[in-house]
């Protein structure tokens, strides 16, 4: 029985993608900041654990405890809607500690591992926003692109071991914008971009995007399973829109 091990379970996507795992009979290991067991079915094919991707430590707890790993899946992320002219550098920093150095410290802790079973899939989530842009997401942007170009290099560094790297890039999700985005955003716009900043807020806070969980869910299993699944996989109806337009 194969493992995976899956960050940013705690909502949205990755709860998605642990359940989906969870119900075709693999072992999955959930990791939350926060971890709380009852959001996922009971199953003694389930460990739910804290982990935060910025902490050397954390990450080690997790390694040390989870076992053997056939698939990680990183998926913990933070968003930010902002104009770059009002956003802080250290709000900039926050940002690629948890979307880029923190998912590459996760494939670090793993590759040992992976090297000497000579397998493993290392899944990274990103988004359509890379190939799709959209305003106010700049530094997030940056941080997921910077995320395709390590899996492109990482790709070729790890294949002699027989690793794959993927990527699955989502769309624009149906729910609202998350909380840990919330939690980054100044409401008091600059005076001179307010007029366009509340008009995108707007549109996000509608979650007009194309994109169930569920999508992302099986994009990732079918990266994580399928040897004929491209290195790069949009996952729901706006993303594969915005991913082959992206490619003419």
């Amino acid at each position: 029985m194969k493992t995976v091990l899956i960050t940013g379970c705690s909502s949205g996507f990755g709860l998605a993608t642990a359940e989906y795992f969870l119900a075709q009979g693999w072992k999955v290991v959930a990791t939350m900041r926060r971890p709380d067991a009852c959001l996922l079915p009971v199953s003694e094919r389930l460990r739910v654990m804290a982990l935060d991707v910025t902490d050397a430590g954390s990450i080690a707890a997790v390694m040390a405890q989870a076992g053997p790993i056939d698939v990680l899946v990183n998926n913990a992320g933070i968003g930010l809607l902002s104009v770059i002219e009002d956003t802080e550098v250290a709000v900039m920093r926050d940002i690629f500690e948890t979307n880029t150095i923190g998912l590459m410290a996760m494939v670090r802790a793993v590759l040992p591992q992976m090297r000497a079973r000579r397998s493993g899939v290392i899944v990274n989530v990103t988004s359509t926003v890379t190939v799709a842009a959209l305003p106010m997401l700049a530094v997030y942007t940056a941080s997921k692109a910077a995320v395709e170009a390590f899996s492109a290099s990482l790709a070729l560094e790890v294949a002699d071991f027989g690793i794959e790297v993927k990527v699955v890039l989502p769309g624009q999700g149906k729910t609202k914008l998350g909380e840990n985005a919330r939690g980054r955003m100044k409401l008091d716009f600059p005076e001179a971009y307010a007029k366009f900043a509340r008009a995108v807020f707007a549109r996000t806070m509608a979650g007009s995007g194309g994109t169930l969980v569920e999508d992302v869910a099986h994009g990732v299993w079918r990266a994580a399973t399928d040897p004929d699944c491209p290195m790069f996989t949009p996952a729901g109806a706006d993303a594969v829109a915005a991913f082959e337009a992206s490619r003419h």
